[in-house]
């Protein structure tokens, strides 16, 4: 009797274990996320190149991610995507975080 309730009971927990670290994994990309976009905005705001700003957001950012950046006059804005794909056997997540920043004065274009 007590075979049979390990039986059921362990698909059980291997589900949930997997569902857990699936959901520690993203929401450990959306931070990372955030913190790429925080850091691309930053630069740019500073007048820093496009290059300079896209290597800090990346190193910043979960593996894989890409990063759209517009500069205007009077914000920059950065946004940046990842593919998570925790276990390899649930579908991949995406997240994505964007930032704003002021362009600071006399930073110039980048």
């Amino acid at each position: 009797m007590v075979t049979a309730e390990i039986a059921v009971a362990m698909p059980v927990l291997v589900v949930m274990l997997a569902a857990a670290l699936t959901a520690v994994s993203v929401i450990g990309g959306q931070m990372r996320c955030v913190d790429a976009a925080r850091e691309a905005a930053r630069a740019l705001a500073r007048g820093d190149s496009m290059s300079s700003a896209r290597s800090l957001a990346l190193a910043a950012g979960p593996r894989g991610a890409k990063l759209t950046a517009t500069v205007e006059e009077t914000q920059v804005r950065a946004d940046v995507r990842s593919r998570i794909d925790p276990v390899g056997l649930l579908p991949a997540f995406t997240v994505s975080a964007e930032a704003v920043a002021s362009p600071e004065p006399g930073s110039g274009e980048p």
